[in-house]
């Protein structure tokens, strides 16, 4: 981010210098006290397990020249906390006095606040990406073809909530022309809160499926829930809808103006013209798909080197993105031909004459689905390693329950599982299926320690899970043991 003086971040952040410090800047931000690249701010979060306001003195020693503080709401509460926190260490004490400490409300909503004071003052067109399922696909999709044109900035990794998107939109720098950020939810109201953050220019939802239950209730919350986005657009923005989703094409205008349709037929489930749309799909198993794209002026093939006929509506988001920032038919198809994926995302990963799918950043009953799909496009055996699904609400149990029945309807060889709502999953594919070996195993460590020794040259592993069961450990292990 831009250099700004202490004052102007106050001002910027709706807080008051409880201590001015000397006249610091701040040109760098940070959440962790030990990871200071010099003139930082630091922004303690309080969370389950620690207040990162009792680390203030140690990030300043580490670089942070000002810092958020909701704890501290005078000159002389921190005047104290210098003291107690730097227990007569005179040079910690000499760089806390010489830092600037703002008092805020509330230190998340105050880097908030910041976010959209930075997005204010980078008004380069900004792509807001939401939906159930494929957000990160479709970003990483929407940011290599507009890469073709601009220089883009994107979210990295799972930056995608009221934390992570400031800190993405604080990376913006003079160079970059496109931002392309992934916008994530999981209750009401929190896209009120990302869209007064970013207030996009185009709005692409992905689709509405079933996930955030918990909070959410029904798809109809959840679109609800996502679409709150709409009254945040900057000025006329577009917005860019899947008209494959049942939900999403009941949408008839926002904000005036009609959305732009994408699917794949001519025509979305209500009747409305798609803008783009794909015909003459073909799967190339694990090396991509291939489809013509009917755009409005010509049709064209286009490689998707990613597997997955759901990719077909990744790239079809990605051309209409493309479309609207002013790319041409030539540029949208390079952006789509040279995506790629990035870890836990489709990412695949080749091991000793084995494949691992690792898709396991995150799970829902519709990308279980899509996986598996994916899975059934490998030339050996057939192995899904899959674990439980997060948030899903009262019907979690028959929603693990179908994904194990569509497991065994699709021909795998064999199934572990792990978790306590993976007993359903089990079940539902030992209810399903008569050939499918079928294992489930309490832990992760019993779930290895099994798969390890059941695995063979030529195998396709898929391993899928929600956040919480930390299945990434298992994509290391197996990479580990196979090398």
């Amino acid at each position: 981010m831009k250099k700004i003086t202490a004052k102007a971040l106050a001002q910027a952040a709706g807080g008051v210098l409880a201590h001015e410090g000397n006249e610091p800047v701040a040109e760098h931000i940070s959440l962790d006290s030990r990871k200071m690249a010099g003139n930082d701010l630091f922004v303690p979060i309080i969370g389950e397990r620690a207040d990162g306001h009792d680390y203030i003195c140690m990030a300043i020693g580490n670089g942070a020249t000002v810092v958020f503080t909701s704890r501290h709401k005078t000159e002389e509460e921190v005047q104290e906390a210098i003291l107690t926190q730097c227990k007569g260490d005179k040079e910690k004490e000499t760089a806390a006095k010489a830092a600037a400490w703002i008092c805020v409300p509330d230190t998340r909503k105050a880097l908030q606040d910041f976010g959209a004071y930075c997005r204010r003052n980078n008004p380069i067109p900004l792509v807001g990406i939401t939906g159930s399922v494929g957000k990160t696909s479709t970003k990483e999709m929407i940011a290599s073809v507009l890469s073709e044109k601009y220089r883009v900035l994107k979210t990295a990794g799972n930056f995608n909530n009221e934390i992570g998107l400031p800190l993405t939109i604080f990376r913006l720098s003079e160079e970059d022309e496109v931002a392309v950020l992934e916008m994530g939810i999981s209750d009401f109201n929190e896209m009120h809160r990302l869209g007064a953050i970013a207030k996009p220019d185009i709005c692409v939802i992905t689709n509405i499926g079933l996930c955030h239950l918990e909070n959410l209730g029904s798809r109809d919350g959840i679109l609800k829930a996502k679409t709150e986005i709409f009254e945040h657009l900057n000025g006329t923005g577009t917005v860019i809808l899947n008209g494959e989703d049942d939900k999403l094409s009941t949408v008839e205008n926002v904000n005036g103006k009609a959305p732009v349709f994408y699917g794949k037929s001519e025509k979305n489930q209500c009747g409305k013209e798609n803008c783009i749309y794909a015909t003459e799909i073909r799967n190339l198993g694990l090396d991509g798909m291939k489809a013509v794209f009917h755009f409005p002026e010509c049709t064209k093939e286009v490689e998707i080197p990613i597997p997955g006929e759901h990719n077909v509506l990744n790239a079809l988001a990605g051309a209409c993105v493309g479309m609207e920032l002013g790319l041409d038919v030539e540029q949208i198809c390079a952006g789509i031909k040279k995506a790629q994926t990035i870890g836990g995302r489709t990412n695949l990963i080749h091991a000793n004459d084995m494949l691992i799918i690792d898709d396991c950043y995150n799970a829902n009953p519709v990308s279980m689905r899509a996986s598996i799909d994916v899975l059934t496009q490998a030339k050996g055996r057939m192995i899904a390693v899959l674990g439980d699904m997060g948030e899903l609400g009262a019907d979690e149990k028959r929603l693990h329950y179908e994904v194990g029945a569509y497991a065994a309807s699709r021909g795998l060889d064999a199934l572990f599982c792990c978790g306590e709502l993976s007993k359903e999953l089990a079940k539902g594919a030992e209810e399903h299926s008569e050939t499918m070996e079928i294992f489930y195993f309490a832990t992760k460590e019993e779930l290895l320690l099994h798969l390890k020794s059941y695995l063979k040259k030529g195998d396709t592993i898929l391993v899928k899970a929600s956040h919480f069961m930390e299945f990434p450990d298992i994509v290391r292990s197996l990479q580990a043991s196979v090398q």
